[in-house]
């Protein structure tokens, strides 16, 4: 039976050395990324055709490459060269560039093949922003126990713990899903927790259990900037839920309120002054 072809989106992608609307994209079935989640991506926002903080994002895609022991098979410049050509090519003012690269094509074996050459693959995005109604009234979450392997300071393909918990938010017709491990707090299953209390920001130390959210190297120089105190520290479950906020960040979704969790109101159930602070000092960052 032959398949109908897929109606064009217009959206051009790289892969391997080329760029193709997406409808002709094709990995083979035994690239290490499908057969064994082998690999690591990037997303990286950009705002009026400018990638924002490319140089962190870089960083981290290296470090993630260098912690499953795979050569960055690109150069700085190629990748920056490779970003700017990508979102030139799509019509978006906002856009978010994705990037995966995997140990790429070999005989299906446990083992890191030799002689492989790496699958990299690039594709951008519209940015689309959040509804202005969640901003002013905030976001409920759930909690769930961290289940997840022992490296999440990897930003590894190997996502089905992530997807389990952001599908137990969907099921709660809530926002997001927060992680706590051993009663402490990790993370969201796609962002970073902040934690409000008596004016200070507090946040999880960036160990192998949470990944180092480029947002949050960017919320401690807001609040660096705005006198707002940071405190860096495990944080006890009882903790969170006695919070006078919580706010979470992501590359897609920047800086958003939390306002109930587990159906409990956060603080005064409103979006709350660090908050408001915070996010227009990172809407100001944004244009610089």
């Amino acid at each position: 039976m032959s398949s109908t072809p897929a109606e064009s989106t217009g959206q051009t992608v790289f892969l391997n050395g080329e760029f193709m609307p997406i409808e002709s994209a094709r990995v083979p079935v035994l690239d290490r990324g499908f057969i064994f989640g082998d690999g690591v991506y990037e997303v990286v926002p950009v705002y009026g055709g400018r990638a924002f903080r490319w140089p962190q994002h870089f960083a981290r895609l290296e470090r993630s490459l260098a912690k499953i022991r795979l050569a960055n098979p690109r150069s700085s410049q190629q990748w920056t060269e490779l970003v700017a050509e990508l979102v030139r090519l799509h019509p978006w003012r906002d856009q978010f560039v994705y990037l995966q690269v995997t140990r790429g094509v070999a005989k299906r074996d446990h083992a890191f093949p030799k002689g492989a050459t790496p699958t990299v693959f690039a594709m951008s995005s519209e940015f689309v922003a959040l509804a202005p109604q969640l901003r002013e009234h905030g976001v409920p979450v759930v909690t769930r126990p961290d289940e997840r392997w022992l490296h999440c300071d990897i930003k590894s393909i190997s996502l089905l713990g992530n997807v389990l918990a952001r599908q137990e938010a969907a099921d709660a017709d809530a926002f997001e899903c927060v992680m706590f491990r051993d009663g402490f707090l990790t993370e969201g299953s796609s962002s970073n927790i902040w934690v409000v209390r008596d004016g200070t920001v507090f946040c999880p130390p960036l160990d192998r259990l949470v990944l180092e959210g480029i947002r949050v190297g960017l919320i401690g120089e807001l609040c660096a900037a705005s006198g707002t105190p940071l405190e860096v520290r495990r944080i006890l479950r009882e903790e969170v839920f006695a919070a006078d906020e919580l706010m979470l960040s992501s590359a897609t979704r920047e800086v958003v309120p939390i306002t109930r969790i587990d159906g409990q109101a956060v603080g005064s159930g409103a979006p709350g002054p660090v908050y408001a602070r915070l996010y227009a000092a990172y809407q100001a960052a944004k244009a610089a």
